[in-house]
This record gives C-alpha cells, sequence and structure tokens, in this order.
C-alpha cells in the first residue's frame, strides 16, 4: 500500500480581466455539457473550458468560444494535471452569473473556486497520479472594514451592476 506522496503548488496563469472557475468532475462529456450551460447564459461571454481526462486517452479536453480563453485554460489544466480537474476562464461575464448553471451540470462533483485573484492550486502526487488538496485564493486579509471601505465596495457593487 502506497502512502507516500509529494505537495506542489502550481500557479495558475490567468490573463488580464479574466476569472476562472476550477472544479472536479467524472466524466469526459463535461466539456460539452459545461459549453452548452455557457453558451446559453450569456451572449457576450467570453469563456474557455479545459477537462483532465483521468483514465484512456488522459487527454486535456477542450471547448469554448474564445481562443485566448481555450488557451489559458488549457495551460492551466495541463500545469495543475489532476484527474477529472477542470478549468473555466472567463471575460464579459463573471463567476456569480454562471456557477448555478455550472453546479446544475450532472457530472460536476465540486468547486474548489470562482475567482478573479491570484491563484495557486495544491496538489498531492503519487505513483499513480495528482489530486487537488486545495487553493490559495488571493492573499491574506491584513485589516478590518472600515466605515469608507464599506462604502467603496458598495459603489463598487453599483458601478458594476449588482446593487442599485
Amino acid at each position: 500500500m502506497e502512502t507516500e506522496f509529494k505537495t506542489k503548488v502550481i500557479p495558475v496563469e490567468m490573463p488580464t480581466d479574466c476569472n476562472v472557475i476550477f472544479g472536479q468532475s467524472h466524466f469526459v462529456k463535461t466539456v460539452e455539457d459545461i459549453y452548452e450551460a455557457l453558451i446559453t447564459t450569456s451572449s457576450s461571454l467570453q469563456f474557455g473550458i479545459a477537462f483532465c481526462e483521468a483514465s484512456q486517452k488522459r487527454l486535456v479536453r477542450t471547448d469554448g468560444n474564445d481562443p485566448a480563453m481555450i488557451e489559458a485554460a488549457t495551460q492551466a489544466a495541463f500545469d495543475v494535471a489532476c484527474g477529472h480537474s477542470f478549468f473555466i476562464f472567463l471575460k464579459g461575464g463573471f463567476p456569480i452569473n454562471i456557477l448555478n448553471r455550472v453546479k446544475e451540470c450532472q457530472e460536476v462533483c465540486r468547486l474548489f473556486c470562482a475567482t478573479a485573484n491570484p491563484l495557486q492550486i495544491l496538489v498531492a502526487e503519487t505513483r499513480q497520479g495528482r489530486g487537488v488538496q486545495g487553493v490559495v485564493d488571493g492573499e491574506t486579509p491584513v485589516g478590518v472594514e472600515t466605515d469608507s471601505d464599506r462604502k467603496e465596495r458598495t459603489e463598487f457593487l453599483r458601478s458594476i451592476g449588482y446593487k442599485r
């Protein structure tokens, strides 16, 4: 019985003004189903999907409607290389607009994060392969929100259309 493993920290390179969703699924049909969920959510959404197939040909399967987003998702998937994990890179929308649609895909098991922050994936590597231990999403807090910070936050939400 194997008990040895190494932990690796894999940084995810993200294009400017991009958001990423990182999750885990269980079937090669993931790429098609996530594509359908995203393309029917918003006509302005630009996205790329990459899925790490964990058996048979063990390829990174891809789809999307934006070559740069597809390329970024593909590179992240190949770098992380954890079986049945997937990346969605997107522009022209926010994860909040599509998360429920992604969660509704039958083969999606879990979402690890949805972010525009600097992202690192914590990976355990054994002789069999790699698995996701967790994510580092952004940086640690340096203080507590003040009244002016709260005002700035609500003004930001209004400026992007999420608050009146």
